[in-house]
């Protein structure tokens, strides 16, 4: 959701991090190279800049990255910001000559990212979904605003579409999860401040859902720190490379 501010899959038991598991080596890097184009899909009010960290690192391990900002900071509607994100993946395989490209979609992001896949047609060009703190099934931060006397979110569409029991929720977990040939997984942290119940964030249907703190127990991360932390990342990065996950507790 902000930026500064359902079925599992069970967690699989941690393992020892690997000695590459920080630095890729010029292989790993050749292979990203070659690999989709990867499009950082920001959050509500989420700007650009907030994703430079996540690319950055992106970059340096050899992808093709760029950032999509919301319209509007993602405080409309979710389906137009869907649209929007529709566009932007046709720019970005004309750009590239890419056939496909990949999605990592931090908190709202995920449910823009999902809808593009599930309804616009993005089930020919994605390729992997990766979401950071998504609320998949909603958040009950959402429905607490209208508790404190703010209103139905304070009037923010979004905020409105991500409280649990929405209708927009309801259209998007119709059916199938992972819908598409399309490989599709989570990463979520039980320090989320803004996904809460924290098992929210996960998708059924055979995603990959990676918890964390399943991994590394003493690891804090919170919501935004999903898009800066290193651990997160080398989760993200296995994911993407089509490698076995095992977080590295270790990553800075």
């Amino acid at each position: 959701m902000l930026v500064p501010a359902a079925a599992q899959a069970a967690a699989p038991e941690p393992a020892a991090p690997s000695a590459t598991a920080t630095v890729a080596t010029a292989a790993e890097r050749a292979a990203a190279a070659a690999a989709d184009p990867v499009i950082v899909v920001g959050g509500l009010s989420g700007i650009s800049i907030a994703y430079e960290p996540i690319a950055a690192r992106l970059r340096a391990d050899g992808y093709r990255v760029s950032i999509f900002q919301l319209p509007n900071l993602g405080l409309g509607d979710i389906r137009e910001s869907a649209r929007a994100l529709s566009s932007y993946v046709d720019r970005v395989r004309a750009a590239t000559g890419a056939a496909r490209v990949d999605l990592v979609g931090h908190s709202e992001g995920g449910l823009v990212s999902r809808w593009y896949v599930k309804y616009l047609g993005g089930a020919g060009t994605v390729d992997q979904y990766v979401s950071l703190g998504s609320p998949q099934y909603g958040t009950y931060v959402a429905n607490l605003v209208a508790v404190l006397g703010l209103g139905s979110c304070a009037g923010v569409i979004a905020c409105q579409q991500m409280t649990i029991g929405s209708s927009f929720l309801a259209d998007l977990n119709a059916g199938d999860d992972t819908p598409g040939p399309v490989r599709w997984a989570t990463v979520r942290t039980w320090q989320d401040e803004l996904v809460r119940p924290v098992d929210n964030a996960v998708l059924a249907d055979g995603a990959t859902n990676i918890l964390v703190q399943a991994w590394c127990p003493l690891r804090v991360v919170g919501h935004l720190g999903l898009v800066l932390d290193g651990t997160t990342y080398t989760a993200v990065r296995q994911v993407l490379a089509g490698a076995p996950v095992q977080p590295n507790c270790f990553a800075v």
